[in-house]
């Protein structure tokens, strides 16, 4: 009778006894999720129905397939980044307060007899001036507490650093506060242009202004990502001198042209291509502007400023910025063409606004080539980041500013 097999037993068992790389063992994405991420994902499912329910005017196809399709995109941001959760519901339910305290009447939100907390903060034009104004405060709290972590460093024993930082941390927040008031002041405005105008209300998304009031809210909300991502609470302070100059850029253009009343759309602007192709649009503008921000840091960390972050990781973020902001760039100039072919009858003309379009996109894809492909590192993808905001900013403004072309309805 022959004994059985003991070694292949052993072997059995010791290989259960083995441990598991780091990445076998690795739940899936949709494992990790909590409770709370699935509540979150009920609550914009229900909000998605009751939208698609008792919304005031008649929604084509393609409408409810936005409708579903940003509803869809939100559970994913909030799954993805965790306070988007806090933020989406949070600006969609002040928004519905400010529609209740409309009650269907724009003159509700009027300065002189208007009811007191559309005054002075949910109708569009205050939340949006309180997002000005927050963002400024953001700029300057992380000026000052990027002053206080350079005075600690520089001063204190090593073994009495700390990273903790409460002006660092107030400035986040206001941060929060700033992007969540400009994103309320969208969605109240968006309801507004239907009180005006109930056969032609539109997304704001139709002129200067509305889209730089989207771009600073996207650009912060990006810039809260990766700070949170790489911990890097000291480059707000280039972030935000830039979101300033943006700020008063809005401004100008509200006071000097009245580019903050809701206008109707142009005939070149009413299709539902619009809303697809300029969000996607804008945030690529916001992950490049984010870049140029971090090429300024880049290049300081690089002369010897050793109280930034490593200038290895500052690259890293601007890498995964421009990667992310080059994808949906390419999105947007995609849908733009379809847009130009249903609205024009071709989906390419090389008009001024197509032709700096294609300089922004291939500049970009150079830039990540020379990374990817040529392995180029340090100063000059940083000058490349900060020279290619310069390329987009004329193809946004400059365009709109000194040529003429199918796009002049953008124009200053």
């Amino acid at each position: 009778m022959t004994e059985p097999n003991k070694s292949s037993d052993n072997f059995s068992s010791a290989s259960t006894l083995l441990p598991q790389h780091e990445l076998l063992q690795e739940k899936s994405f949709i494992k990790q999720l909590q409770l709370t991420d699935w509540i979150f994902a009920a609550a914009i499912i229900t909000i998605a129905v009751l939208i698609h329910i008792k919304i005031p005017h008649h929604m084509d196809i393609y409408e409810i397939a936005i409708l579903w399709t940003s509803a869809l995109a939100a559970i994913g941001l909030g799954w993805f980044f965790k306070p988007m959760r806090w933020f989406i519901t949070g600006s969609i339910v002040v928004a519905y307060i400010a529609v209740g305290l409309y009650a269907g009447n724009i003159d509700n939100g009027n300065e002189n007899t208007g009811k007191f907390l559309l005054k002075y903060l949910l109708s569009s034009q205050s939340a949006i001036m309180w997002q000005a104004a927050l963002t400024l405060f953001a700029f300057i709290t992380y000026a000052l507490g990027t002053l206080v972590a350079w005075r600690n460093e520089t001063k204190l024993p090593e073994q009495l650093k700390t990273p903790k930082n409460t002006l660092l941390s107030i400035a986040s927040n206001l941060a929060w506060a700033a992007a969540f008031a400009g994103f309320v002041g969208l969605l109240v405005r968006w309801h507004e242009s239907y009180l005006l105008r109930p056969d032609a209300g539109h997304i704001p998304v139709s002129n200067l202004y509305e889209v730089f009031i989207l771009f600073m809210v996207i650009t912060g909300l990006m810039y809260l990502y990766y700070e949170r991502k790489f911990t890097m609470h000291k480059l707000g302070i280039f972030v935000y001198a830039l979101m300033c100059i943006f700020v008063g850029f809005t401004l100008w253009y509200s006071i000097s042209r009245g580019a903050h009343e809701i206008q109707p759309l142009i005939p070149a602007l009413q299709s539902w291509w619009m809303k697809i192709h300029v969000p996607a649009n804008f945030i690529g503008y916001g992950a490049f502007c984010m870049a140029a921000a971090f090429g300024v840091a880049e290049l300081l960390a690089l002369h010897g400023n050793q109280f930034l972050p490593k200038a290895e990781q500052i690259e890293e973020a601007m890498y995964k910025a421009i990667a992310v902001g080059f994808l949906f760039f390419t999105i947007a100039t995609i849908l733009g063409a379809f847009w130009a072919a249903d609205a024009w009858g071709r989906y390419w003309s090389w008009d001024p606004k197509e032709t700096w379009a294609f300089i922004v996109w291939l500049n970009y894809a150079i830039w990540l080539h020379m990374r990817l492909v040529a392995g180029w590192r340090g100063k000059i993808l940083a000058w490349w980041a900060i020279i290619g905001l310069l390329i987009t900013a004329f193809a946004f403004i400059g365009v709109n500013m000194f040529l003429t072309g199918l796009h002049s309805y953008g124009s200053l």
